[in-house]
């Protein structure tokens, strides 16, 4: 059998950038190579470039996202997305590769752009009756009203970059004096600003999948974090607890299962999707959707897959599969 070739996609031009590398190690350690042809490949803002074993790096030819190494030409059957924040996250490299005809394994363009972009994703599924803190958005340059903010979100409240991950740039601001600081916090990853509500329950994460064609949840993990909230620190640095699953009853766990699905399908989402959530009095409140979720072996999805007994290398064919067949 001919082995199809699999070219992973790591790094990006984010803040996320360090993390996204230990997603595609993780990836690249765990495709069944028996099956599949796999290279690295590092997407940094000015240079793309193919990584192998010797430590050689080719260039890619962004007509075909290949390379030539060694007077061999490689180009990929399909793309393994690991970049967290732009250009994986956002929809840019979806785009393109989309252009060049070559399938990847996370969501298409329009999906991840939406999904992104948290003002946009969360004004989509409130329309579809999806419970959601109450919050409201600024964005730089804007006179500030804080008496404004506080009126309609109340304190404390959480300050967000509208579009970022691993909490870059989130504060929780508990006085109207830690409004500022908070605000240029955030501004330092976007321009944008969504200002949320706090709620107060149990913090859950819940991944989602496509096996064939069928949307496939995993048991939730409880976020119990040493910090303010679940911010870089608590997860990646060790600073919080991430029990799976969670300690939550059979029917929390159904609930927030069931709305993991739903916004799964109503956002037509593709390959591996992490979505956070806080159960408070039993109704499951949305915070957001990510389309590349961690991989890393501090991430959270590994550990659900490992609650499940779903190998790394069987699930990475799964989702190489869906991709390839899609």
């Amino acid at each position: 059998m001919c082995k199809k070739i699999v070219a992973i996609a790591m790094g990006g031009y984010s803040s996320e950038f360090d993390i996204s590398l230990k997603s595609g190690e993780v990836v690249y350690d765990a495709i069944d190579k028996t099956r599949y042809e796999v290279y690295k490949v590092h997407v940094l803002e000015n240079n793309w470039y193919y990584v192998f074993p010797d430590a050689t790096k080719a260039a890619v030819n962004k007509e075909n996202f290949g390379c030539s190494y060694k007077g061999t030409i490689i180009i990929p059957d399909v793309v393994f997305n690991t970049i967290h924040g732009t250009p994986g996250e956002d929809g840019i490299l979806s785009s393109y590769l989309e252009l060049i005809n070559i399938p990847q394994t996370s969501a298409g363009f329009y999906q991840a752009a939406l999904s992104f972009n948290k003002r946009d994703c969360l004004s989509v599924l409130k329309k579809f009756g999806t419970h959601c803190a109450n919050s409201m958005y600024v964005n730089k340059g804007d006179d500030i009203d804080i008496k404004e903010i506080i009126k309609t979100v109340g304190l404390p409240c959480f300050v967000k970059p509208n579009r970022a991950g691993s909490s870059f740039g989130i504060s929780r601001v508990q006085t109207a004096e830690m409004l500022p600081n908070a605000l240029l916090e955030a501004y330092k990853e976007d321009t944008e600003i969504i200002i949320e509500s706090e709620l107060v329950g149990t913090e859950v994460s819940v991944g989602a999948y496509k096996d064939k064609g069928e949307i496939q949840v995993l048991n939730p993990t409880e976020i119990v974090s040493e910090n303010d909230f679940f911010d870089y620190e608590a997860k990646y640095l060790g600073k919080s607890q991430e029990i799976t699953p969670a300690r939550i009853s059979d029917k929390d766990k159904k609930a927030v299962q069931q709305v993991t699905k739903k916004i799964y399908k109503l956002l037509n989402m593709k390959g591996v999707t992490r979505s956070d959530f806080i159960i408070q009095n039993g109704v499951p409140y949305f915070i957001e959707i990510n389309a590349t979720p961690g991989l890393s072996k501090e991430s959270i999805i590994p550990k659900q897959l490992d609650d499940a007994q779903i190998s790394l290398t069987a699930f990475f064919t799964t989702l190489l599969i869906e991709a390839l067949e899609d």
